[in-house]
This record gives C-alpha cells, sequence and structure tokens, in this order.
C-alpha cells in the first residue's frame, strides 16, 4: 500500500509542477530547516504568492503533499482518495491561487534519499543550513552525509542559486560541486551575507522573566541595516535570518525590504522557545530535536543569559539519536559544555544519556545534581517536585525522547499546549 501512495504522489506531484511552473526553493540540512524555512517564508510572503512545507513534511511523502497543499490522512483510505482527487483536479482545472514559489524542506535520513526528491522537483534555489553527525547511523561518515545532502546543489540549473553555511565548513565546500551561483552566510568575515554585533535582549529580575529579542546588523556588499527578531533566542534563528536574506537577495530585495520582513519571523515550537513555567520559573523549549551541533549552540547561549545571585540554570536532557558509534564520544563530550554554561542541576532521560552523566562526573559535577529516567513523562513530574521559583529549565532531545512531555509537567498554561508544543496531535498524541 505504501509503495502504491508514494508512486502516485510522485507522479501526481511531478505533473501538477510542470503544469504551473512554481519556483522552488529548497532547503535541506542537519539542523536548522524548518526556522530557515518559516524565515525564508517572512521574507518573500512580503511580495510574493508562496507556500512553505506544511509542518514538518519533508520526506517521500511530505514533500509531494505540500506540492499538492493537503495534510497526511495517515492510516484513512479514505482520506488519501481526496487526497488524489484533489491533485487530480489541480491538474486538469486551473487553480488561479497556487503559489508562484514554494519553500520546501528536503530531508536525508537515509542514502537515496536526495535522489528520489530531486526526481519529483527541480529547484531554483538550494540552501544547505548545516552538514553534522545526524543520521550517521545510516551514513557511517559526514562526508557521505555531506555528498548525500550536496546532490541538492548539483541539481541546480546554471541560473539557480546555491545558498550555503560558510561557517559550517562542510556545508561551505558543498559549493564545489555547484554549476549555479554561490551566495555565503554566516558570522564569519568571507561570509557574503554577514551578521555581526549581535545581542540577546534578556531581563530578569525578582519577580519576572522576559525576552525582549535578539539584534544584529546585517550586512552585504560594503550596506548594512539593523534587524531585530522579537521573541526569539538563540544563534540558529540568527542564521535562519541569514539564509532568508540570502534568498531575498537573490531575489532582488533590498537589505531594508529584508530587515523589515524579518520582524515578524517567529522559531517553529520547540525551537529555543521560551515558556512561562510553574513557580515562578522559565523554560527554554528545544524539544523538537537533538544533535550535538543544534546542542553545542542551545549551550553557547544559554552561557550568555546572567543569572541573579540564587537562581538556578537547569538543563533536562533526552538522548541523541541516530549518533551511531559517535554516540557515547557525543554523549559525554556534551558535559564539558553544560559545566561551562553554568547548569547547575542536570535531569536526563533514555540509556544513552547515562553517557552524559559519566562525562558530567569526570567534569567535577557532583553526582547528587545529576537525576536519571527512563522515560519524558516520570523526568517531568520529578523536575516538577525539585525546581525553584526563579530557575531556567532548558529542555531538549531527539524525537524519538519525546521531551515536550517534560515541558508539558512544567509549564504555567499547560492548556495552551497545542499552541506552544510539538507533537501535540495526530499520530504522536497516541504515542
Amino acid at each position: 500500500m505504501k509503495k502504491i501512495i508514494l508512486f502516485k504522489l510522485k507522479f501526481l506531484s511531478r505533473l501538477i509542477i510542470k503544469k504551473y511552473q512554481p519556483e522552488i526553493i529548497g532547503i535541506t540540512g542537519s539542523v536548522g530547516k524548518t526556522s530557515t524555512r518559516e524565515a525564508v517564508f517572512c521574507v518573500l510572503s512580503k511580495k510574493y504568492k508562496v507556500r512553505s512545507s506544511i509542518k514538518n513534511y519533508n520526506n517521500e511523502i511530505g514533500l509531494p503533499l505540500t506540492i499538492i497543499g493537503v495534510e497526511s490522512p495517515g492510516f484513512s483510505i479514505i482520506g488519501w482518495i481526496k487526497v488524489f482527487y484533489k491533485a487530480i483536479l489541480l491538474i486538469i482545472k486551473k487553480d488561479e491561487n497556487y503559489p508562484l514559489k514554494l519553500i520546501l524542506e528536503m530531508g536525508v535520513d537515509r542514502p537515496g534519499d536526495m535522489d528520489y526528491l530531486n526526481k519529483i522537483v527541480k529547484c531554483q534555489i538550494g540552501i544547505v543550513t548545516m552538514v553534522s553527525s545526524s543520521h550517521l547511523e545510516y551514513f557511517d561518515t559526514v562526508n557521505k552525509i555531506k555528498k548525500e545532502k550536496g546532490k541538492l546543489i548539483e541539481n541546480l540549473g546554471k541560473d539557480g542559486w546555491a545558498i550555503l553555511n560558510y561557517d559550517n565548513k562542510e556545508a561551505r565546500s558543498i559549493a564545489q560541486v555547484s554549476r549555479s551561483k554561490v551566495l555565503t552566510y554566516g558570522l564569519l568575515e568571507k561570509s557574503d551575507v554577514r551578521a555581526q554585533e549581535i545581542v540577546f535582549s534578556f531581563e530578569r529580575d525578582e519577580n519576572s522573566n522576559s525576552l525582549q529579542g535578539l539584534s544584529f546588523k546585517l550586512t552585504y556588499n560594503g550596506s548594512f541595516v539593523p534587524v531585530f527578531l522579537p521573541q526569539v533566542i538563540g544563534f540558529n534563528a540568527v542564521y535562519s535570518a541569514l539564509a532568508a536574506a540570502c534568498v531575498g537577495i537573490s531575489y532582488g530585495m533590498n537589505l531594508v525590504e529584508i530587515s523589515e520582513a524579518l520582524r515578524d519571523f517567529k522559531s517553529p515550537q520547540g525551537r529555543m522557545n521560551l515558556i512561562s513555567g510553574i513557580k515562578d520559573t522559565m523554560i527554554i523549549d528545544d524539544t523538537y530535536n537533538s544533535s550535538p551541533a543544534s546542542l553545542e549552540s542551545a549551550l553557547e547561549v544559554i552561557k550568555r543569559i546572567p543569572m541573579k545571585k540564587g537562581f538556578r540554570k537547569i538543563a533536562v536532557l533526552g538522548d541523541m539519536l541516530e549518533l551511531g558509534k559517535q554516540s557515547e564520544s557525543s554523549h559525554k563530550k556534551v558535559a564539558k559544555l553544560l559545566v561551562e554554561s553554568g547548569i547547575k542541576q542536570l535531569f536526563l532521560v533514555g540509556p544513552r544519556s547515562l553517557d552524559i552523566a559519566v562525562g558530567a562526573k569526570n567534569v567535577g559535577m557532583k553526582e547528587s545534581e545529576i537525576f536519571h529516567f527512563d522515560n519524558s513523562q516520570e523526568a517531568g513530574r520529578f523536575v516538577q517536585d525539585r525546581i525553584k521559583k526563579g530557575d531556567l529549565i532548558f529542555v531538549k532531545g531527539s524525537q524519538g525522547m519525546r521531551m515536550e512531555k517534560v515541558v508539558l509537567e512544567i509549564m504555567a498554561e499547560p492548556m495552551r499546549a497545542k499552541d506552544l508544543l510539538v507533537r501535540q496531535g495526530g499520530q504522536w498524541s497516541m504515542k
């Protein structure tokens, strides 16, 4: 049944693309795809009719569904019949509202994934956010991951644009396989589009926690503008905004237009979002997923957050999955970053996170400040009793660890979970 559905989705979505000929912006990378997608949508939607990937649809099923413009019906046969009916209707009857541009996440979990997606769409713009050790379980080496993601750039035409994260060595090197124009972004000096003077506006006093956002100076080709991202925290948001700026530049937008558009950018659920917690605490919800690179980036931000005397930084971390042979060393390496970030108590979930505990003890964290649990719900209930007024609680883990359940246990407004947290509907709600 799945093979039949995949065949029909591929066939129909290719016909839709052929008929409407939208310009396609493809986004791949080990981390930051969804945030980048949201930022690109913010910039382009100011001038064009745009559609971006639905939810986190980025595979052989999700990408065609976005092209058709429908959500997955799951296991419903009737639902799939409706999907195919809508696709056929788009083909035989002209839809005047079909978007001029499609912003598509193109996920790579296993060898051959990008080849499959490239057969469905040919992108005019390809963005590589980062290449790191995510999915090593299926690729063995980072170089193989880079090669698979690089196929997005190889497939671009000569008039296309390859937009690459200059700060990530692996992503930057993909420029070598590009036939198209190349535009890089990052914090390093040699980036074409660069962020400078990044300021995190985080205020904290005895009675409140508040985040104003972050600001930076956006520079390109000798010009610069200030950019302010309200209610956003984290370097990933800066990188997403820079990638979106590159897309805007490729379409002839000026820096002022891009800066104004980015004021509407909001981080997707579970990506370094601040949520009010019980007992006057503040939660940094980064529960969408986890990898060594994304965890390191998050801890660099936490390191910068000042804490008044008596207030603590707490981390609740789940396993990082799909790391293959590097799992043990990657988890142990986390410990040093945690201590440098000022984490005072550590709550761990899952068997692989035991390696974080070993590393934490080795770098001087007291065993009495480290706790371990088999599942996220159990951890959430325990953390609920342990936190104190003024604590800053950082929660992160791979998707399969369901660390959003920890946030649900300690957030001040659990009734708003569907609006604030990841994985609150569909099949996830039954797991």
